[in-house]
């Protein structure tokens, strides 16, 4: 039976805070420095960066300036508002990414399909007109590949989805269904496919054959050209952190395909959604609306959709950033139907049990915990107990005392400096807009002067003892605030920033790889472990 916001007040925060946790060897991390940037972001032809040849020169700019780490958001496909912390699935890819170019040489498409394509934006992504026109020529690809492809290329097909089949059947399904539905949420769809039926999903499954082939196809086109891409940043010495975000949408084939696991009723709807309490930011709290997980229920098998989670973006990525790590502590729930956040009420999360049985599947998994913001004694407690690094951000270091966590005198070896994240503004931007007594801050702890101010936070971050430092593109290629990728609490008008190819000059180049050379984050010595 489902389970509704009642059974949370049987629930309370753990009093005590975890020991140690007993683990396998070690995930050592390197002094060593990345970039952070989404691949939205790289340039190309067809109004959306992707996964062709300006993915690859951005890697070859990664190695050549001597950086180890090229940190992304999550790869899920995105929706309304085009979010990459809401997609419609943790673990298929987007098809936005997909580059269609490269789909020339395998007889799926020719230079002739792209006559006619819009006039897109070079420096911003406008989603609309993108998605209109990749939807049509991966469908063209789809009836092309039928009628054209190689065995080979059909086993590959083959091999992909009886690989896949554990995640592949109900999200193509529920991909399908939202085709045939014009893009409504599963919610609204009839109320046997939506609580699924057997007898309704193996209809749907008969009369949708040809949709759910299309998205097969988009699927393993997709993960065969990040396999690619990932492979030659790691033979060039280029690690992927990839991201996974605590929650997942409540309009995905992850809500729909596992409704046991969630905080729902019996017709698949919220009884409680997540969100963030009221503080001194926002006097009614965030309320973001995602569904709560059933952690009573996942811990009965071992949390068997966690490890296949991790193990899902251990594929795409090499080491894995937990976004909203605090809320594997504890996480805020407020019943369905609220308006703010205000009546919500802290519940226990699973804490090191999770952890421990993903590192009993999977072996010792290297993982980056974000743990921004409020944090209690309690998530400190559990991040440290685990030993994963934590992330410092310089953005905040400058409007407290000298006793701010931020700042880098205060910083433990063991955690990730940013000069700011996918939800801040650039360095530069940020520094415009700053009081006269923060800006003074700033320039104090950086000498008396600012010279540069997004290369003096890029030395800043390098010469911690932070044994990572990762820092947004934009601060490199010295972009104000029109490069803000995200602007948290605003719905629209996210994800957009873009670069063009010649703005990776030989000079940025030439001067990161000087910093991560002069402050030793070149590959090589050993600093920090998990």
């Amino acid at each position: 039976m489902p389970k509704t916001e009642e059974d949370l007040h049987e629930i309370s925060p753990a009093p005590e805070q975890p020991g140690p946790v007993h683990r396998g060897e070690p995930v050592e991390f390197e002094r060593a420095s990345g970039i952070l940037l989404h691949p939205t972001s790289l340039p190309g032809r067809f109004g959306i960066g992707d996964m062709g040849e300006a993915a690859y020169r951005f890697v070859d700019f990664l190695a050549n300036s001597r950086q180890h780490y090229w940190q992304i958001m999550p790869l899920g496909p995105t929706s309304y508002g085009d979010s990459p912390y809401q997609a419609l699935s943790a673990f298929a890819g987007n098809p936005l990414l997909i580059n269609l170019e490269r789909l020339i040489d395998e007889h799926c498409l020719a230079p002739w399909d792209f006559g006619g394509s819009p006039a897109f934006p070079e420096r911003s992504v406008d989603y609309g007109p993108v998605i209109n026109f990749k939807q049509r020529l991966l469908r063209l690809s789809f009836e092309n590949f039928k009628v054209y492809a190689s065995d080979v290329q059909k086993k590959g097909l083959a091999s992909f989805i009886d690989a896949n089949h554990s995640w592949l059947d109900d999200y193509t399904l529920f991909a399908s269904l939202k085709d045939y539905h014009g893009g409504s949420s599963w919610v609204s769809w009839e109320q046997d496919i939506a609580t699924r039926q057997p007898e309704t999903l193996k209809r749907w499954r008969n009369d949708l054959d040809d949709l759910i082939g299309f998205h097969q196809y988009v699927q393993f086109t997709f993960f065969r050209q990040w396999s690619s891409l990932k492979k030659y940043a790691n033979e060039r010495g280029i690690r992927i952190v990839g991201d996974i975000p605590l929650f997942v949408a409540y309009d995905s084939a992850d809500a729909w395909a596992h409704q046991e696991l969630f905080y729902f009723d019996t017709q698949g709807k919220p009884t409680v959604v997540a969100g963030v309490p009221p503080d001194y930011f926002s006097p009614t709290g965030q309320l973001w609306g995602n569904p709560l997980y059933h952690w009573d229920i996942m811990a009965q098998d071992g949390y068997a959709w966690w490890i296949a989670r991790f193990k899902a973006v251990l594929q795409q990525a090499d080491i894995v950033r937990l976004d909203h790590f605090r809320g594997f502590e504890a996480y805020w729930a407020v019943p369905a139907g609220e308006e703010t956040a205000i009546n919500g009420k802290w519940v226990q999360g699973p804490g090191v049990d999770l952890f421990q049985a993903v590192e009993r599947a999977l072996g010792p998994v290297p993982i980056i915990a974000e743990d921004l913001g409020l944090i209690t004694p309690e998530v400190e407690a559990l991040r440290k107990a685990l030993g994963f690094p934590g992330m410092k951000v310089l953005q905040f270091a400058f409007s407290d005392d000298a006793t701010n966590l931020y700042l880098p005198h205060n910083y433990e070896s063991n955690c990730v400096v940013y000069t700011g994240t996918h939800d801040n503004d650039t360095s530069l931007g940020w520094f415009s807009t700053l009081n006269e007594k923060d800006r003074m801050a700033v320039q104090l702890y950086l000498g008396g002067c600012v010279h540069e101010l997004n290369w003096d936070m890029v030395r800043l971050a390098f010469m911690s003892v932070a044994h990572t430092a990762i820092i947004p593109l934009q601060d490199v290629l010295s972009v104000g605030s029109e490069g803000r990728m995200n602007t948290p609490g605003r719905s629209s008008g996210n994800w957009g920033w873009r670069f063009l190819q010649d703005m990776l000059t030989a000079a940025a180049c030439d001067r990161l790889k000087a910093l991560t050379e002069i402050y030793g984050r070149t590959v090589g010595k050993k600093s920090g472990c998990l």
